[in-house]
């Protein structure tokens, strides 16, 4: 091979994420604060009440986590075959084909990156009020969310079992905090008694279910992000098999315990009048009343916290997305290289953080609004992504399976993905009708399409790329999707004998 070729190409040590490091607690952390358990129940529960009039939520909490459950069935047993720090788009490209899984990377860098740069208008409107009313201190919040940015800056280039411990804090203080609120509400019934008609199915047989269940499926976003982990997880088949059950298992229970119990305090005919009323204020001020202006305040500093933490968490996916992406060049190969002294993906990283920055100044200095144009156009439509991939990767797994079903029980390569490819199938179609609410603008709303279809743009973009590939890059093009075991052993076959590298599964390149 010339050497040209061979400088061209990161080396196999400066390749290789840092191996046993996490174990199911730390990627629980990643994946629950990524889905900001505080932030959903204190926003898009009241949210959903006030917009929707659909008190059944508590219950779609419940529906929305058993599909979320089945996805999971296939999900995990496919990463068992494939280990791949960019697992949407490997998967995607070993289900149903290369070209639809660039597509699927290019969608997941867009999407994750609009739900983490979206996160810095968060904290820096929650910050701010706080910071005037306690300390008298007048601060734009550009300022909180660039202090934010260098946080998650600087652990992006650590040791990643390092961000592991940070979010372990950040995330059990604030699940307690919505236990604490949840028994709060419940010790103390609207009228005396404890009511369940929330939880009663019938409440979701009413106009505007569809949009219900799409906030609901946009609030777990994040919960897909275990098998991202999965080459860095100590014994990764039952390390990620156990953290992706146990983060659903537990994201669904507060939902559904902390928007049931806010019911219980407010009854359950008013707590739609009353979410209209005060929306994200709601759970504080229910707090206030029951536990007093010591717990709100301690409650209002985990809003922030859970933030930050989900920002930390949707950095670190990003950053190994595009890991990924580099290592077997789809994109340019200096972005696979890793940090020899943490493992990390560090180029990565880098340019996730320049990009909030970006943002974060052009906001600032364009003067808009930080909650209603960053954090909530930004979010909503990272979150719509995230379920185009969801979707997409389900029937990927479909596709799998039927063509490779040795090793699996009929249940996790058939009927589970079959499920839960048909129900999400109907949620991404809900999403899609009810996205004017979702996003919160008039249903004549440019935004209304013009997100979705640039989603489409950025996925047509995906599958040229891919196309350009095949014909004129043929080793990276059969390397696409096959991990970072498989990936390796194509590049070294190609590097002993200067040839194209060929895929180490019964596919042609022509028929994939």
């Amino acid at each position: 091979m010339s050497a040209a070729r061979q400088s061209a190409r990161p080396s196999n040590v400066a390749t290789a994420l840092a191996a046993d490091r996490l174990g199911v607690p730390a990627v629980v952390f990643f994946v629950m604060s990524a889905a900001t358990p505080l932030t959903v129940v204190a926003g898009v529960v009241t949210t959903g009440y006030a917009v929707t009039g659909i008190t059944g939520l508590p219950i779609a909490f419940v529906v929305i986590g058993a599909v979320l459950a089945l996805f999971c069935v296939g999900y995990v047993s496919m990463a068992h075959r494939v280990a791949n720090a960019g697992a949407f788009y490997a998967y995607i490209s070993q289900g149903i084909g290369r070209p639809v899984g660039v597509a699927g990377a290019w969608v997941a860098l867009v999407a994750y990156n609009a739900l983490q740069v979206g996160l810095y208008g968060a904290i820096g409107a929650a910050t701010t009020p706080l910071l005037s009313a306690w300390f008298g201190l007048d601060v734009a919040w550009w300022v909180v969310a660039l202090i934010a940015w260098a946080i998650v800056a600087v652990l992006g280039q650590l040791h990643v079992d390092v961000n592991g411990r940070v979010l372990a804090v950040l995330l059990v203080a604030e699940v307690a905090v919505i236990v604490v609120y949840s028994l709060a509400n419940i010790a103390n019934p609207a009228g005396g008694t404890i009511t369940f008609d929330t939880l009663d199915p019938t409440a979701l047989f009413a106009p505007g279910v569809g949009a219900i269940l799409a906030l609901g499926v946009l609030g777990f976003v994040g919960f897909e992000g275990a098998v991202v982990y999965s080459e860095e997880a100590r014994d990764p088949q039952r390390t990620i098999r156990i953290a992706s059950y146990v983060a659903v298992g537990v994201i669904a229970g507060l939902y559904t315990l902390g928007s049931w119990a806010m019911s219980v305090a407010t009854g359950p005919d008013q707590i739609v009048a009353q979410s209209q009323a005060s929306s994200t204020e709601l759970i504080f001020q229910l707090a206030g009343t029951h536990l007093g202006v010591l717990i709100v305040d301690i409650g209002r500093v985990l809003f922030v916290t859970s933030v930050l933490a989900a920002m930390i968490s949707f950095h670190n996916t990003t950053a190994r997305y595009v890991f990924a992406l580099g290592r077997e060049g789809v994109l340019p190969v200096v972005l696979g290289r890793t940090s020899p002294r943490t493992g990390s993906p560090w180029l990565g990283s880098v340019i996730q953080s320049v990009v909030g920055l970006v943002v974060i100044v052009l906001y600032a200095v364009a003067g808009w609004d930080p909650v209603v144009q960053l954090f909530f156009w930004g979010g909503t439509a990272g979150g719509l992504g995230v379920l185009f991939l969801i979707v997409t990767t389900s029937v990927a797994i479909v596709v799998y399976f039927l063509r490779q079903p040795a090793g699996e029980t009929v249940w996790r390569r058939l009927v589970a993905p079959v499920l839960a490819a048909v129900l999400l199938l109907i949620v991404v179609v809900l999403a899609l009708v009810n996205f004017a609410t979702l996003l919160g603008v008039d249903p004549t709303s440019p935004l209304r399409w013009g997100i979705p279809l640039a989603y489409l743009v950025i996925a047509v973009l995906g599958v040229v790329w891919a196309l350009a590939l095949r014909y004129r890059r043929r080793t990276v093009y059969a390397a696409i999707g096959l991990g970072a075991k498989s990936a390796t052993a194509t590049r070294a076959a190609d590097d002993a004998a200067d040839v194209p590298a060929k895929p180490d599964f019964d596919w042609t390149e022509d028929s994939r």
